[in-house]
């Protein structure tokens, strides 16, 4: 399964790095990696937790919270690439009024993304789902990130960062 996604490139990668232009991001086409297979199973969990816990939050069946998730996955993913770009330019930023520019793009993604998700999911799926209000989904947002993460570093555990378990030698012996 391919999918189109925005990401992150090493500048030393990008073709325009030797000539000092680019942004650094480039549409790409990645294969879906098994961690965003298991993002959406987490998504569908806490969302279908949702459901059943917060009234505001409607699905009418379990293959459109299926695809929710999908939807969900896909749109935050998104979020956290223009969140991490709008980071970076907080922290690069060296006078007050370009860290109050930083600050508030930073303030309009974290905000702007729960009204984009809320319209994504209406135009997608209509009255078939409902994520409640800017309220709900803020909460949806956020519990569906901790879950992440936390699902993550469980699946992680025991292993350093090249996916080898703790202690053991990468290199083959001689």
């Amino acid at each position: 399964m391919w999918a189109y996604f925005v990401v992150r490139t090493n500048r030393r990668e990008h073709p325009s790095a030797s000539a000092g232009q680019g942004s650094g991001f480039a549409l790409r086409s990645l294969q879906v990696q098994p961690e965003d297979v298991v993002d959406v199973f987490v998504y569908v969990a806490v969302l279908n937790l949702a459901i059943e816990y917060l009234p505001a939050v409607i699905s009418e069946s379990f293959t459109l919270s299926l695809l929710t998730a999908v939807l969900l996955k896909l749109s935050l993913e998104l979020v956290l690439v223009v969140k991490a770009r709008a980071m970076t330019r907080f922290r690069r930023a060296m006078t007050f009024r370009a860290k109050l520019t930083a600050g508030l793009l930073l303030w309009a993604t974290a905000a702007g993304s729960k009204i984009v998700v809320l319209e994504l999911v209406n135009l997608v799926f209509g009255d078939a789902v409902r994520l409640g209000g800017f309220a709900s989904v803020t909460l949806l947002v956020v519990t569906l990130l901790l879950s992440r993460a936390a699902v993550r570093r469980l699946l992680a555990g025991g292993h350093d960062e090249t996916g080898n378990p703790a202690g053991t030698d990468p290199a083959p012996s001689r």
